[in-house]
């Protein structure tokens, strides 16, 4: 279960990077389906963790994976998890 902080880093990317509403920003929501994005898209949201996160994630293989807005939550959670040094690079607030 992402956190609250990991869903509003990941949410302001998406606000940022792609113009979408908060309102549109549903875990459920396919990313190139229901939120239009292309492979270009996903550079940049690549581009927008790496760089919240500080670390690379070129060599992340489950970022082939993601589908869904859930996905990206749980992969940064994921990440966290994995990397605890981290997670003082998510605004708690």
């Amino acid at each position: 279960m992402a956190t609250e902080s990991t869903i509003r880093m990941v949410n302001q990317i998406f606000i940022e990077k792609f113009e979408l509403e908060p309102s549109a920003l549903i875990p459920e929501k396919q990313l190139f389906k229901d939120l239009e994005l292309d492979s270009l898209d996903i550079v940049d949201l690549v581009s927008g963790l790496q760089h919240n996160l500080g670390i690379s994630l070129r060599e992340n293989k489950e970022l082939l994976q993601i589908r869904t807005l859930q996905d990206v939550y749980e992969l940064v959670e994921k990440i966290l998890t994995e990397h605890p040094e981290l997670k003082d690079k998510i605004p708690q607030k």
